[in-house]
């Protein structure tokens, strides 16, 4: 997404090491003579002893020799076979959200496009441990949290985090930790019988949340989603199991709680992994607020809210469709549009909170509606039509909507669907799909926090806020008296 290479705007990137830059450009040092990716753990070099280049072979060509740590033949092209951080960041983000729990190591490789023995070499070359060991990992840690914060019993906590088997479960435990489960059981101090349960996700302060509540307050879906004064609530449909949550600021440390309910046990890696993406929650706050706030207007957005995220989407299909909604028109008027939406095409689910109450629709039962019964919720048939088409290619495949998706193979097959133009494919980017430095130029709000400017001004603006445009604009909309964006 660096259409043009600047020096200031790799520096950036290069000492944030953030792994979504991967491949994007190569650093040579002339110092060392030797050219490196922007994730190298090596010292990061003074900027004035950096050149940047768009591939290795141009580093190469320039007289620099490849790094033996970090090496860059391994950095993330466009082809599977040259994708192995990338492929390995895809198959993390998977296994973390419990893939491996009920699916094959070969399905994992079929999904992702490469052998399963690719996908082994890969992942033990770049974080020393193969796809089931990571798989494993996660399943003891979750086991651990549970354990420790619920009073489920150890039959439960161990299906609840991912084992197929009991057994495996406690003789897996036992060998990690040296004790069978049982001696890490907390007194239940009444929770028996509870009908939900707590997931603890830490973040790196500052956290804004009340305003990250209050930007999800005007655009919360109607029945699905309810953001009031301290916490943030939702339906949830996932592997086939559906339920409810509730999430919360820890009072007592940097750090959301989540309550969920017992029926989603089953998936909790899934939820937590889409919890963090919702909030945010891996950004690096501090890089970005030093980068952002050598602008004169945005140092004032960083100062007042120095916590502030990037939303994503707990459902990209869900986002994608509000986006679509939200196409020249206000965000009431786009909430109201999106409730009928739920109300006429959503499933009702049982919970304890009456605000949340219905499942937003699959996409495969928008794709089976017709121009009609999406145009009578109010919309005019142009935009019926818009969101019908991104249902039909979600449903069929052939649109991703995958935060480890290629960003601008799935912003261009947006923009071929009729009626998807750049401000939608740019804020699916920004939230869906998880890009830092999307940046929809033309968004009224935006023009306007900025005095008024044309889309283009606005856009050659941005320019300044590379990488990480996406914060930049959320900065931007927060400035207004009333949010005008998505």
């Amino acid at each position: 997404m660096m259409e043009t290479l600047e020096n200031e705007t790799c520096y950036r990137a290069l000492t944030a090491r953030d792994r979504r830059f991967d491949g994007l450009f190569f650093v040579g040092v002339s110092t060392t003579g030797i050219y490196c990716r922007p994730v190298c753990t090596a010292k990061t070099p003074r900027q004035e002893r950096c050149a940047f280049y768009r591939t290795a072979a141009e580093a190469e060509h320039a007289g620099f020799r490849a790094c033996l740590l970090c090496r860059p033949e391994l950095a993330p092209g466009s082809a599977p076979v040259d994708s192995v951080p990338r492929l390995v960041a895809a198959a993390v983000s998977r296994i973390e959200g419990g893939f491996l729990n009920e699916s094959s190591l070969e399905e994992l490789a079929a999904e992702l496009g490469v052998t399963s023995r690719h996908l082994r070499r890969a992942m033990e070359a770049e974080l020393g441990v193969s796809p089931v060991e990571l798989a494993q990992s996660r399943r003891l840690a979750l086991a651990k949290q549970l354990l420790q914060d619920t009073a489920l019993p150890l039959a439960e906590v161990a299906f609840a985090s991912g084992f197929q088997s009991v057994r495996r479960f406690n003789a897996l435990f036992q060998e990690r930790f040296g004790r069978p489960p049982s001696e890490l059981r907390r007194a239940s101090d009444g929770a028996e019988g509870s009908r939900s349960l707590v997931l603890r996700l830490d973040y790196r302060p500052p956290l804004d949340w009340e305003q990250l509540l209050h930007y999800l307050r005007g655009r919360a879906i109607p029945g699905v989603e309810y953001a009031g004064d301290s916490e943030y609530r939702r339906t949830v449909r996932l592997g086939g199991k559906t339920g409810w949550l509730v999430v919360r600021k820890d009072p007592k440390r940097p750090a959301l709680l989540a309550e969920v309910s017992l029926s989603l046990a089953g998936v909790l890696m899934q939820v937590a992994t889409r919890l963090r993406a919702l909030f945010d929650l891996d950004a690096q706050p501090e890089v970005i607020s030093e980068c952002l706030g050598r602008d004169e207007f945005l140092a004032k957005c960083v100062q007042a809210h120095p916590g502030l995220r990037v939303l994503g989407a707990f459902d990209p299909f869900e986002l994608t469709v509000r986006a679509i909604l939200g196409q020249q028109v206000t965000v009431r008027a786009a909430t109201t549009l999106s409730g009928r939406l739920v109300a006429r095409f959503g499933e009702p689910v049982e919970g304890p909170h009456a605000e949340v109450s219905r499942l937003f629709p699959l996409p495969q039962t928008l794709a089976a509606a017709s121009v009609d019964d999406v145009a009578t919720l109010g919309m005019p048939g142009a935009r019926a039509r818009s969101l019908l088409a991104v249902a039909r290619a979600v449903a069929e495949g052939s649109v991703r909507l995958d935060r480890h998706a290629d960003v601008d193979g799935t912003m261009a097959a947006l923009e071929a669907l009729p009626g998807i133009g750049a401000w939608t494919a740019h804020y699916v980017a920004m939230r869906a799909l998880r890009w830092p430095d999307a940046f929809p130029a033309s968004d009224l709000g935006i023009r306007k926090a900025l005095g008024g400017v044309t889309a283009k001004e606005a856009g050659a603006r941005a320019e300044a806020w590379r990488p990480w445009r996406s914060y930049a604009a959320i900065h931007l909309w927060t400035s207004l008296s009333e949010g005008a964006g998505g």
